[in-house]
């Protein structure tokens, strides 16, 4: 089942970009988190943001779906400039987010937590939003636990029902903060291959992540960040093989031996 093909019933991509973020600025109080950040992702551009702890790569991503809300700079996301009192329930529509921790709702079954959301900001009829749940529940190879509760799967089958329960949504982007930063090495695999599907897929894909095999094979752009700031943006061949700051390097060598 193609995800991203049926966002545009033309087939055609909207034109502009994707996401395009200009001197962002972000407080924690007196903690500056975000400093000036710039960032312009494409259609179908599969980026992976990488970088120490504390770096503001999770703190970028919910500012993109306004999760947190930005001090000053631009943020527009598929054509909508995002400031407050913003209409969320639109920019949500488009935005899909997988988290760290599955955050699905553990009094519901997988097939409800999927269907709940486009029937009530959607106001997708019951048969359509469990015809699709289904779908997609087959399509992250999980549809024999679909009447199971969350507390019965394993980590990695609870987020690929998170995965499952986002595209439902028929997101146009797709963010994920760290989502296999929790899970046992055989988990990262069934997470990371279903991610890898959505990428061949044309999914317009943000991931903050440390799998560096992931970057490699599947993002056309890393961005490594540190201290707040965007320090290195460049192909995945590139920034493995020759990063260009002294920040890069040390991270790659603590992350890759």
């Amino acid at each position: 089942m193609s995800i991203a093909a049926s966002h545009h019933p033309s087939g055609e991509k909207p034109e502009g970009a994707a996401i395009h973020v200009e001197g962002l600025n972000k407080w924690f109080g007196n903690l500056h988190v975000l400093k000036d950040v710039a960032l312009d992702v494409a259609w179908g551009e599969k980026i992976v943001l990488c970088g120490p702890s504390g770096s503001g790569k999770s703190t970028l991503i919910r500012c993109l779906n306004q999760l947190e809300s930005h001090q000053s700079g631009t943020v527009t996301v598929d054509g909508m400039t995002l400031s407050k009192g913003d209409d969320l329930a639109a920019l949500r529509r488009e935005v899909g987010m997988v988290f760290q921790h599955f955050n699905l709702f553990p009094h519901m079954s997988v097939l409800e937590n999927c269907m709940l959301a486009p029937m009530r900001v959607r106001g997708v009829d019951s048969r359509e939003a469990r015809a699709t749940a289904l779908a997609l529940l087959d399509r992250v190879k999980i549809l024999d636990q679909a009447d199971k509760y969350p507390g019965q799967l394993s980590g990695g089958q609870q987020q690929r029902v998170a995965i499952a329960r986002a595209l439902c949504m028929r997101p146009r982007i797709m963010l994920f903060d760290e989502p296999t930063s929790a899970l046992d090495p055989e988990a990262v695999k069934e997470v990371l291959d279903t991610m890898v599907s959505l990428a061949e897929d044309g999914m317009t894909m943000i991931c903050v992540t440390h799998e560096m095999g992931f970057a490699r094979n599947v993002a056309d752009r890393v961005i490594f960040m540190s201290d707040g700031a965007i320090v290195e943006t460049a192909p995945p061949e590139l920034f493995f093989q020759s990063p260009q700051t002294t920040r890069a390097r040390d991270f790659l060598n603590q992350i890759l031996h």
